[in-house]
């Protein structure tokens, strides 16, 4: 673009600092910021956001406060994007107090709060222990209208579990299966309530849970196997881990969710629990669809000639 004599605006600046800083390019992104500066290109909220966000992904919450010091100073206001950014890096820091007064600035700066910044609060609040003001926070979010998504519900899922509160968790998840697709359970929540269940040996249900998971089209991941491994093992059952893996694998293959089939037996792999026969012959009959073939072959031809 600069080569084209194109003048690189601010919204540009913000879609290249976001995305540096995403891709743990904290140097070059902070060079960028300066070279914007130096170019006489006036930052505006979405910059200073960008900013803001990406210094609390590599872990320096304090200096994204001082640039939204800056930030407001030179006028530019804040939005619930900036603010959540701000909270959930502290919370990330350890720094929970400082969040929940960022909370309470933006409050204070009348910044309308969104299911986002909701559920950042409670995310934090819960992995601090801090139940009792979670629920409080839950009791505010709702009262005003705003619908909590997947995220608010699995953290609140989670501080109720980690307080030993399972029945109540289970109860709020029942809820959370008759919400909008946007607050549906994910394989997170799954996993949260399978690790709840497991430390309490009641894998019967959690088995019984992890079958409905997939008959709503919910795949499992690394995480829900290794619950469950870690579960079967020591007890007296007649299923032991390899197995266990080796028909969730075939169950997903006869549903052709082969990427969720895949992942599984990545993990076998991995832990040395090799699939049957019989399941290493549904593997090798799909690598082996012309279609597949073909298009391993291109590749290959495309990485000699490239």
């Amino acid at each position: 673009m600069e080569e084209r004599q194109f003048r690189l605006n601010e919204y540009i600046y913000s879609s290249l600092i976001s995305g540096l800083f995403k891709e743990g390019k904290s140097e070059d992104a902070m060079n960028l910021w300066k070279e914007m500066i130096k170019k006489g290109c006036k930052p505006n909220s979405v910059v200073y956001s960008a900013l803001i966000d990406g210094l609390c992904r590599v872990g320096k919450p304090d200096d994204a406060e001082e640039v939204l010091f800056e930030m407001m100073n030179k006028g530019c206001i804040p939005n619930a994007f900036t603010y959540s950014s701000l909270m959930k890096g502290f919370f990330e820091s350890g720094k929970s107090d400082k969040a929940i007064q960022i909370w309470k600035e933006m409050a204070k700066n009348n910044c309308i709060c969104n299911a986002v910044c909701y559920s950042v609060l409670i995310n934090g609040l819960c992995g601090g222990g801090k139940l009792s003001e979670a629920k409080m926070v839950w009791a505010q979010m709702l009262s005003r209208g705003c619908k909590p998504d997947a995220v608010a519900y699995s953290s609140m899922i989670h501080g109720l579990c980690n307080a030993g509160s399972l029945e109540e968790a289970l109860k709020l998840f029942n809820e959370m299966l008759f919400q909008e697709p946007e607050s549906q359970p994910d394989v997170v929540t799954y996993n949260i309530l399978f690790n709840a269940l497991c430390k309490q040996s009641n894998i019967s249900c959690a088995i019984d849970l992890l079958n409905s998971m997939m008959d709503r089209g919910c795949d499992p991941d690394v995480y829900t196997c290794n619950i469950f491994l870690t579960a079967l093992k020591g007890l007296d059952t007649p299923q032991d881990g390899r197995e266990f893996l080796d028909e969730l694998v075939v169950r997903l293959f006869k549903r052709k969710r082969t990427l969720g089939a895949y992942k599984i037996v990545e993990v076998m792999l991995q832990k040395f629990l090799s699939p049957k026969a019989s399941t290493w012959e549904k593997i090798v009959q799909d690598f082996c669809k012309p279609k597949k073939i073909q298009a391993a072959i291109d590749t290959c031809w495309r990485n000699l000639y490239s």
